[in-house]
């Protein structure tokens, strides 16, 4: 049996390229002072030679990994699978690897148990996707030897956290209404253990009490469209029943629950924009093609894992010991709102 041939080792590529192997290794940490013909002879070296950097023999030597752990749900749901691909994205065009932990957000020991796990790996910092609570509980009460950062809401003294503002998406969307003429507004709110359900449920609160406007809040169980139209369904059969009034507009906490409404609205013969204006949040996949096109609130969340990356790495070198990130949402006004229905008109 052939012996199968051993990797190439540093001291090839340095053969190969005709230089010495200190000059291999600072091309392959991006040392500044190589000169531009020679780190090409080098990088060719390395392609045609099928050279792979060693990095456990470089963790051996820097101390350092290059591997980050991120902890997250696993969710099918838009926001905390883009949160999680950017940061990985943001990591990997850093030159960094990322070992992956999912578990049950809304139990802390889970949360704790996966940070151990990856420590365990020997990682340079680990990123918390804390959308419940208990994760953000967790990170808190942990101790660690390497930076934790929390991509989410956080209190604490020495906590690195970065977040999308909701409480400003959610003003932002509500004012959009206002501005629109809409003083009947409704909000179907997330589900209240989620964080960021309860940070859009108080921006909506604050923006129409600092219009003398009273407030709407339907508190969903989860984020699906399923029980968007529910939602939209019970609505509707109380209106009939004269239990309640509809709204002009209605402000849903992500995307999903307002096409169940806008479903539900539909069946009940609505017309969207000119019965029912309606916003959702988050901007997922498809949203500008839901009929109508539907207004609503992007949450920059590639922006959110490259300032995760960021911060981390700051923290890892020593630059930052505590930071709050906050990146802004904008609103993109598309065709599912208006102004209000003549109050004349009769509905249902």
């Amino acid at each position: 049996m052939n012996a199968r041939p051993r990797p190439p080792a540093i001291t090839d590529v340095a053969s190969a390229a005709g230089v010495s192997y200190q000059t291999v290794s600072r091309v392959i940490n991006d040392h500044p002072n190589v000169a531009t013909d020679t780190r090409e002879r080098v990088l060719d070296a390395m392609q045609r030679l099928g050279y792979r950097r060693n990095i456990a023999a470089r963790a051996l030597k820097t101390r350092r990994t290059g591997v980050f752990g991120v902890v997250a749900s696993g969710s099918h749901l838009f926001g905390p699978t883009r949160t999680l691909v950017s940061i990985e994205q943001a990591a990997r065009a850093k030159g960094l690897f990322v070992s992956l932990a999912t578990v049950d957000l809304q139990h802390k020991d889970e949360v704790t148990a996966a940070i151990e796990h990856l420590l365990d790996q020997g990682v340079d910092g680990i990123v918390v996707v804390a959308s419940h609570d208990e994760a953000a509980a967790a990170v808190l009460e942990s101790t660690t030897q390497v930076p934790v950062v929390v991509a989410g809401r956080a209190a604490g003294e020495h906590t690195l956290a970065v977040a999308i503002d909701q409480e400003a998406g959610a003003k932002v969307a509500t004012r959009h209404l206002l501005d629109l003429g809409h003083r009947d507004v409704l909000h179907l709110a997330g589900p209240a253990p989620w964080v960021d359900a309860r940070a859009r449920a108080v921006g909506f609160r604050e923006t129409m009490a600092a219009a003398g406007l009273a407030p709407r809040t339907l508190w969903a169980d989860d984020w699906s469209a399923e029980v968007g139209y529910l939602a939209g369904q019970e609505l509707v059969a109380r209106v009939r029943r004269r239990r309640s009034t509809l709204p002009t507009a209605i402000f849903a906490a992500n995307d999903l629950l307002a096409l169940g409404m806008m479903h539900a609205l539909a069946d009940a013969r609505l017309n969207v924009p000119h019965d029912v204006s309606v916003v959702g949040y988050d901007d997922g996949d498809g949203s500008a093609h839901f009929v109508p096109p539907l207004t609503t609130v992007a949450q920059e969340l590639e922006e959110l894992g490259y300032r995760c990356v960021e911060l981390l790495l700051a923290a890892r070198d020593g630059t930052a010991t505590s930071s709050s990130v906050a990146v802004s949402p904008r609103l993109l006004v598309r065709e599912s709102t208006a102004p209000p229905r003549d109050p004349a008109r009769v509905l249902l």
